[in-house]
């Protein structure tokens, strides 16, 4: 397998991180990566499908090969965004493509099975909120700039908590917030211990909720706050009034 496919995939499961998001079901010299991911546009009672990427020992060189499944859509459905998904991997430039796909995916599903189109984008831009727990900063100015940029670019408001644990409070759209967790395991935003670049890729997702769910106050703009104990960062959650979301979080920070 390729360093980029094997790098990919140990990428994902970050990004696609809910019970039952991303299966890695194969993996061989051979055979290359078998990948399973699902989803459901729409929320909890929204429609759901299953992907499955075959990535062959010479991806991305060559594009997958993919199945579409799901209990709520028909066998000409599946077919249909199976078929959309194969041109569009064709299209794409030889490089890891899983991501994009995916969100590829969640569109054609959304337009095959909804017709409402106005209706689908408002949920799919419906405020949620993460919160993301990051291994180290070494380089602050350099990683904390890239992280601002990110945000502006993505349309998201975010608190950055810096102390034992680092924190970055994420609120907007759930496919920017996606995107932002992808550009951190793929992109190289810091240094190591011998000074040279390198990728998040120790990140966690802690929490993701819609906003409604977990908290009742909007973030805005990118801030950055020290803390020194974990009474601070109890009361920066609190001044927050992210309380209930805190809490469901504390258990991880104390690993």
């Amino acid at each position: 397998m390729s360093e980029a496919a094997l790098e990919e995939v140990s990428v994902l499961p970050s990004i696609y991180c809910g019970q039952g998001e991303f299966r890695l079901i194969q993996q061989s010299a051979e055979d290359g990566l078998l990948v399973q991911i699902n989803s459901t546009v729409g929320g909890e009672t929204g429609l759901d499908v299953s992907l499955l990427f075959n990535l062959h020992p010479h991806y991305p060189c060559c594009p997958p090969n993919i199945s579409v499944s799901s209990t709520r859509l028909s066998r000409t459905q599946c077919h249909s965004i199976r078929q959309k998904l194969l041109d569009q991997a064709a299209a794409l430039p030889s490089e890891p493509m899983v991501y994009k796909l995916v969100e590829c995916q969640c569109k054609e599903l959304a337009e095959e099975c909804t017709g409402g189109e106005k209706e689908v984008k408002q949920r799919e831009e419906e405020e949620w909120t993460a919160v993301l727990l990051l291994d180290h900063i070494r380089s602050r100015n350099r990683y904390v700039g890239r992280l601002e940029q990110w945000t502006q670019q993505l349309q998201l408001a975010g608190r950055l908590l810096l102390g034992r644990s680092i924190l970055i409070i994420l609120q907007g759209a759930r496919a920017d917030i996606k995107e932002f967790c992808h550009r951190l395991k793929s992109v190289k935003v810091d240094v190591d211990s011998s000074g040279k670049k390198c990728k998040e890729r120790m990140m966690k997702v802690l929490i993701e909720s819609p906003s409604a769910f977990c908290c009742g106050h909007s973030l805005q703009g990118f801030v950055v706050k020290n803390y020194q104990s974990l009474a601070e960062l109890t009361a920066a959650f609190q001044d927050l009034h992210m309380t209930e979301l805190y809490q469901k979080i504390l258990p991880s920070l104390s690993d």
